[in-house]
């Protein structure tokens, strides 16, 4: 079965990889290491392998799945799936030659919708050309902050149907470059020691977007609790989904 999600902006979550390393400031308080300390203390088989105490912790090594691997095939219903919730696919201690089957599985199954997020896109952009592409693999890159603007222009490589940024947690201001980009996530902090998000920030993206003709979707505030502080932006939610755009040339499978 396929793991439900409260994310406002997918249906489910697919694991094939758990496990990551802290290598920006949004990572600082991941909520994903977080989850997997608890599931290794519950007894959680997937998340037994402890990782680096400074970048990661117990519970979050990385790790493949070959059990997982195959899951989407069952799946009944179509569904907008987030694909490692609890891992970065492209971290350096995943085998190039699984990320390849994860694509196979995700071309296998275009019924659902695959969204892809990473704070690797060097790696992302290198391999490009070794996987396949179908209209049903989304793939985006977390912003958080101004200095890792440059992440965008290593999205603009990949020649995937949708390319989104995820500026959550947001911890600063943003001028983006837009082109290319077909969806923006923008999102608080939330958790013990959450830092705090400046309305201004979100209204500048929110802006940009609609100069960009870019999708805006505002997941949240933060605060103690993910839901605290709501989702409201001047007086409307923004749930803005990116739709395919029809010059996009696509790699063929």
């Amino acid at each position: 079965m396929a793991n439900k999600s409260s994310i406002e902006w997918t249906e489910a979550t697919w694991n094939p990889t758990t496990g990551c390393d802290k290598i920006s400031p949004g990572c600082d308080h991941c909520y994903a290491a977080t989850l997997a300390k608890r599931l290794k203390a519950m007894g959680n088989p997937k998340y037994q392998a402890d990782g680096d105490p400074r970048t990661s912790g117990p519970g979050f090594g990385v790790a493949v799945h070959e059990d997982a691997l195959n899951v989407p095939l069952h799946w009944r219903s179509p569904r907008v799936v987030f694909v490692n919730s609890m891992s970065d696919l492209w971290h350096a201690r995943v085998p190039t030659e699984f990320i390849q089957r994860v694509f196979d599985v995700m071309a296998a199954t275009p019924q659902h919708t695959y969204q892809l997020l990473t704070k690797r896109p060097i790696r992302l952009a290198r391999m490009a050309h070794e996987l396949p592409w179908p209209s049903n693999v989304w793939v985006g890159v977390s912003i958080e902050s101004q200095p890792l603007a440059w992440r965008a222009s290593k999205l603009r490589e990949i020649p995937a149907e949708v390319r989104f940024i995820s500026a959550e947690p947001l911890l600063g201001p943003l001028q983006l470059d837009l082109s290319g980009i077909d969806w923006l996530i923008a999102g608080g902090e939330s958790g013990p020691g959450h830092r705090p998000i400046d309305s201004h920030w979100v209204r500048s993206l929110r802006d940009q977007c609609d100069r960009a003709d870019t999708a805006f979707f505002f997941k949240q505030w933060g605060g103690i609790r993910a839901k605290a502080g709501g989702r409201t932006l001047d007086g409307r939610t923004w749930d803005d989904m990116p739709l395919a755009r029809p010059d996009r040339v696509v790699m063929e499978i």
